[in-house]
């Protein structure tokens, strides 16, 4: 298990070198909701791969106008296509994001890392 690596490009002047993480299939991340951070999952396979990520506290959400809840127990699935690039901005996800972040599904060939700032 690793937790996916972090960048901050705003603090860099030039080129610099981008950590990526390598997913094993159980993984963590850290949300920081205070701070922009987008994730990045790079696929070198040539299979497509679902990644979910899936905060332990998250159980159901009760967005106005719906009239009820939604469960977000189940965690955020993302597909990502083989030899793509999927990102997603935490923040828009941030109900699946409550508690300690699992990130599940990667498998070898599948790096990751989130820019923050």
């Amino acid at each position: 298990m690793a937790t996916i690596a972090a960048v901050q490009p705003g603090q860099n002047n030039g080129p610099f070198l981008v950590g990526a993480t390598p997913l094993t299939g159980t993984d963590t991340l850290v949300y920081k909701p205070a701070v922009n951070q987008v994730l990045y999952m790079f696929n070198t396979t040539a299979s497509p791969v679902t990644v979910t990520i899936d905060g332990d506290a998250g159980t159901t959400i009760s967005p106005g106008g719906y009239g009820g809840t939604i469960s977000v127990a189940a965690g955020k699935a993302i597909a990502v296509a083989a030899g793509t690039v999927q990102a997603v901005q935490l923040r828009s996800i941030s109900a699946f994001l409550q508690g300690t972040v699992a990130v599940t599904g990667g498998v070898a060939g599948v790096v990751a890392w989130i820019a923050e700032g």
